[in-house]
């Protein structure tokens, strides 16, 4: 029974990324379907697993992607009620890739420290950052969400542009530094800092991260310049400043590339498998990131 992998992508164009990165994990057939609303999902999912007698519909699985978030967890929602008795196939949710990317780097720094009791804060609100707020929470830190100081963000209103309603809504401590030196007082105290924000602004000025010393690690989501870390390199594998680790964007996405190949093979082991960020996150952790190499793409 030939593997066939559902795409629905709410954006204008189904993602190549996710194209081939499916047929990298060994999908035999991608159905790919862009600009998917949700009151679409119900009869392309139905219509979908109706083909295949119950004991085959593990060789069919759903994968949500497209760049826009909050409209894809709507369409994971809703591909879930499709489902009904024994007619249920896997689903996996990455839109913007937010849960592999999340789940990629709090597993490895997991593996690099004990987290229990850490605080963290986390500058940008971008959904990465929400996920692995969540994750470090559950974990047991003591996570603050930052916005970018205005004078970094070109005068723009950061809660209502990238998140910081968001991050309230759900319950994350979030705080909103007015320039550098609030941002450096916020930032003293925490042992791990990530920079989540938007590509193309530099969320923490070298003069900033180096002066704080309890830093211990940080990691940086973004690697366009200019880098959301500055001083540092994309590249950065738990790198050394003068005692503060750094982990670089290109070195989350080597491992990120070989979680996301494993998740796509999870689909096909059950019909029941729900990878959310919770799901992702399990095997990130089984995986054991920190033995994934940045080389090592797959």
């Amino acid at each position: 029974m030939k593997k066939v992998l559902l795409q629905l992508d709410t954006g204008e164009h189904p993602s190549p990324f996710d194209a081939i990165v499916a047929v990298d994990a060994d999908v035999d057939v991608l159905l790919s379907h862009s600009g998917v609303k949700p009151e679409d999902v119900r009869g392309l999912v139905q219509d979908a697993f109706f083909t295949r007698g119950v004991g085959d519909l593990k060789s069919t699985a759903v994968w949500v992607g497209g760049k826009h978030v909050a409209t894809g967890e709507k369409v994971f929602k809703e591909v879930q009620k499709a489902f009904f008795g024994p007619f249920r196939v896997s689903v996996m949710l990455d839109s913007n890739g937010c849960n592999t990317t999340a789940c990629t780097t709090v597993a490895r720094l997991a593996e690099e420290i004990d987290l229990k009791g850490r605080r963290v804060v986390i500058v940008g609100a971008g959904a990465v950052g929400l996920r692995a707020a969540k994750l470090l929470i559950d974990e047991g830190c003591d996570v603050t969400v930052s916005g970018i100081p205005k004078d970094r963000f070109e005068g723009r209103e950061y809660r209502r542009a990238r998140g910081l309603t968001t991050a309230e809504e759900r319950d994350i401590r979030i705080a909103e530094p007015e320039d550098d030196e609030a941002l450096k007082k916020l930032l003293d105290g925490a042992s791990i800092v990530l920079a989540a924000g938007p590509a193309g602004i530099q969320l923490l000025p070298e003069s900033i991260w180096r002066e704080v010393d309890s830093i211990e690690v940080l990691a940086d989501f973004n690697a366009a310049d200019p880098l959301g870390i500055e001083g540092t390199s994309a590249q950065d594998d738990m790198k050394d400043y003068d005692g503060k680790k750094v982990l670089g964007a290109l070195a989350i996405g080597g491992p990120k590339m070989k979680v996301h190949k494993t998740c796509i093979a999870r689909l096909f082991e059950t019909s029941e498998a729900v990878l959310d960020v919770d799901g992702v996150y399990e095997i990130a952790k089984e995986l054991g990131a920190k033995d994934l190499g940045a080389k090592d793409a797959g």
